[in-house]
């Protein structure tokens, strides 16, 4: 129910910001007698389809912690904790940023993830089964990896690319489903009519946002690399490559990340047909391990 009732909340957020921006900008409506209004329909679109993307990003943190059920560290209340909130420090002070918010979420598969509106705003959570089979050092690895996506200020180039993929896909869509239109009432005088013009859209904006999402991932298995290459900076070469490999052995265990926080955890899933390779949001772990140690050897 609770799910439910967030995603309602979001959605109507996203409606009232968008409609609130339009008025103020007073964007008229992009369909006209003669056509398509082009300035109006990119305002539009940009309007919808950036508003989306920044309001997930603002509240990423509060549904990080919900959909994990992560436990946050306020004040350590053992050894373990007091280590882990320390490490953390340690690693945000040499990456100059803020002290992320720090946390444990119940999930057996080594994994951790950030996330976070900016990189002095921030949260960075590990699996309980990261902590129990990993060696220190490797954790602090990971650790250091996820600090080095918060210091790169991943999540808000995630949310812009989005934005701004999403502004695309909207407003390609809409000009070919005019063009179609524009076509058939050439033909015999019909068109798409109502409702045929607005199944079109959503048909073409299916197929678009595959491309698009295509390109996300893309830009989201580059932004692995190089968190690897931060981690590998903050924590050195050795312990990233350990902790990498020991991330490659776990894979066999069930995923137990929620889907809208795959793209933010250190470990991606198997991707060995080309179609999952396009779509996947990390690397390989062998190419992971690969460019650190080719890294490493050039220094």
């Amino acid at each position: 129910m609770m799910r439910i009732v967030l995603f309602l909340a979001t959605n109507l957020a996203v409606v009232l910001v968008a409609s609130i921006t339009l008025r103020l900008l007073g964007v008229e409506s992009y369909l006209t007698g003669t056509g398509l209004n082009l300035t109006s329909l990119l305002i539009f679109c940009f309007v919808f389809g950036m508003a989306g993307s920044l309001v997930s990003l603002l509240l990423s943190k509060k549904m990080a912690k919900w959909s994990t059920k992560a436990q946050i560290i306020e004040r350590p209340s053992n050894a373990n904790e007091q280590w882990l909130h320390d490490t953390v420090a340690e690693l945000a002070r040499d990456a100059n940023i803020k002290m992320p918010e720090v946390g444990v979420f119940p999930a057996q598969q080594p994994n951790a993830f950030a996330t976070g509106w900016n990189k002095n705003d921030s949260l960075v959570c590990v699996s309980a089964g990261l902590l129990n089979q990993m060696r220190p050092e490797e954790v602090r690895a990971v650790l250091a990896h996820e600090i080095a996506h918060v210091a790169n200020g991943d999540m808000v180039t995630l949310a812009l690319i989005q934005g701004v993929l999403n502004t695309f896909v909207m407003f390609f869509a809409r000009i070919a489903a005019q063009l179609i239109d524009s076509f058939l009432r050439r033909d015999d005088g019909g068109g798409l009519g109502f409702m045929g013009y607005f199944g079109v859209v959503i048909a073409l904006e299916i197929v678009f946002g595959l491309i698009a999402s295509i390109i996300v991932a893309a830009f989201s298995r580059w932004r692995e690399y190089r968190a690897d290459a931060g981690g590998a900076r903050l924590a050195g070469s050795g312990a990233m490559i350990n902790a990498l490999a020991r991330l490659k052995a776990s894979q066999e265990m069930p995923n137990q990340m929620p889907d809208s926080l795959t793209a933010f955890g250190i470990a991606g899933g198997k991707s060995r047909k080309i179609m999952e390779q396009l779509f996947a949001s990390h690397p390989p772990l062998d190419d992971r391990i690969s460019a650190l140690k080719k890294a490493a050897y050039q220094q």
